[in-house]
């Protein structure tokens, strides 16, 4: 599309939810490939709900997935005069009218409707008034729908979708405090800001036919439309908290990169032959409207999982070792104080699976003091060690060079003058230097702990051997 203009605008009520964040990284796709314009829009009218802490957690995700957006954020909070006067347009031209129907007497004609077997919908008792208006009585604004015909748009995911406009009726666009409503400036917002095509979510199928009808009442350009199926939980029910996290943030939380998450979204409804892993620069190539999928994805963890252990075992270890910092400092954990996060990480990545799993398994690196699984120290820490830990100290003390090479030697050495098999004297060493029985490779622990930590704990524990 020439001059193509997309745009996510989301209600700031809450976090930035898995559905929401797949269709901003739609748009965003979409809004890269064809080179055009990404807006953002806060849509926050619902006084009562919209928080800025909201705002603030919708721009932190964002962010932190990488949807760089081109224009805004603008705020519908900011555009109520805008509103109003298109309102006064559509009642100047006889597109809407003002309706002084009751709540009471709206719920008694849609029980009426509902006991003679009719659509509940409004009755048009307002569209000619007889008289003069009543004074002083609070009312709606509503917009005059056409009751014949229909109102047909091409949906670029879903094909053709046909409404009977008899089944629509007159609209509220402006609500009795003077607000106006979702659908109506919904349409004002994207006709003014030059929406050329509107990505969003299947559950918005609805609202269109009467969105149509206003653009068309307000002499507006017509948008193209893109409804995505939304997300299902395993139980195939619409995806929810008892699903498990459904928050953008609550996952980098938990651990997960955000190239796992933007590479898992994509995949949940889109798909590029067998391909499963992508880069963002394959992303804005490869991605298209026409093979997003018509049906709902189902949202899998374990998929989730999978994808984020894949970046984690592939990723740059001074980028993972940045990520790592915060889930360290959050167990009380100084990075500073302890070897090179960038080698800390390399002897990480093929165990984790998440970040919190990594700092997990980086912990003795830092820790001042280790804390020792009883069971290990009975069995690994025994008066027979002392020996083994004492000709180690004495075989590692004079290396200049501290690597794997040196260090393995001297291992080596030790394993043929003793007779023992390397498990024979790396699984004390390793409950020495790291506190229990599962690490990483013993030479990578004593080369990343370096040589005065790793001398000083091998000291530390002969007491416990009996010493």
């Amino acid at each position: 599309m020439a001059n193509l203009r997309v745009r996510f605008a989301p209600s700031p009520t809450g976090y930035l939810h898995i559905g929401g964040a797949r269709t901003a990284l739609f748009n965003f796709l979409v809004a890269r490939k064809e080179k055009g314009t990404f807006v953002l829009r806060i849509e926050d009218t619902d006084v009562a709900r919209s928080t800025q802490e909201s705002v603030d957690a919708i721009l932190e995700a964002m962010d932190w997935l990488g949807l760089s957006y081109d224009e805004g954020p603008f705020y519908q909070s900011q555009r109520s005069d805008l509103y109003r006067g298109k309102i006064d347009q559509l009642l100047a031209d006889g597109r809407a009218y003002r309706c002084y129907c009751t709540s009471e007497e709206l719920e008694e004609k849609r029980q009426k409707a509902q006991a003679e077997g009719r659509k509940p919908k409004y009755d048009g008792t307002c569209r000619v008034l007889s008289g003069r208006a009543p004074a002083d009585q609070p009312f709606v604004v509503r917009f005059l729908a056409p009751e014949e015909g229909e109102t047909t748009f091409a949906d670029r995911i879903k094909g053709p979708i046909t409404f009977r406009n008899e089944e629509l009726d007159d609209l509220i666009i402006q609500r009795s405090d003077g607000t106006p409503t979702y659908n109506f400036v919904v349409v004002v917002d994207d006709a003014t800001m030059g929406i050329s095509l509107v990505i969003r979510g299947d559950d918005h199928i609805n609202n269109t036919p009467r969105q149509i009808q206003l653009y068309e009442a307000l002499g507006y350009e017509v948008p193209q439309f893109a409804h995505v199926p939304m997300i299902l939980g395993a139980d195939k029910t619409r995806l929810s908290k008892r699903h498990g996290a459904t928050s953008v943030m609550a996952y980098k939380d938990l651990g997960y990169l955000p190239e796992a998450m933007v590479n898992y979204l994509v995949r949940l409804g889109w798909s590029h032959g067998d391909q499963e892993i992508f880069s963002m620069d394959e992303l804005i190539e490869k991605f298209s409207l026409e093979n997003v999928g018509k049906s709902a994805g189902v949202f899998n963890p374990g998929k989730l999982l999978w994808l984020n252990e894949h970046y984690i075992k592939t990723g740059d270890p001074v980028r993972l070792g940045d990520c790592l910092v915060p889930f360290l400092e959050q167990d009380g954990l100084d990075p500073a104080s302890g070897p090179a996060l960038p080698d800390v990480v390399r002897t990480l990545q093929d165990r984790a699976k998440t970040l919190v799993e990594m700092a997990e398994g980086a912990a003795f690196y830092y820790k001042k003091e280790l804390e020792f699984d009883g069971k290990a120290v009975a069995k690994f820490l025994t008066e027979d060690k002392i020996a083994i830990f004492n000709d180690l100290i004495e075989g590692l003390e004079p290396l200049d060079v501290w690597d794997a090479e040196a260090v393995g030697e001297v291992f080596q050495n030790l394993m043929k003058e003793k007779d023992l098999k390397l498990p024979a004297i790396a699984q004390p060493v390793r409950v020495a230097l790291t506190g229990g029985t599962t690490s990483p490779s013993i030479y990578d622990v004593v080369v990343v702990l370096g040589k005065e930590t790793t001398l000083r704990r091998l000291r530390d524990v002969l007491p416990l051997c009996g010493a």
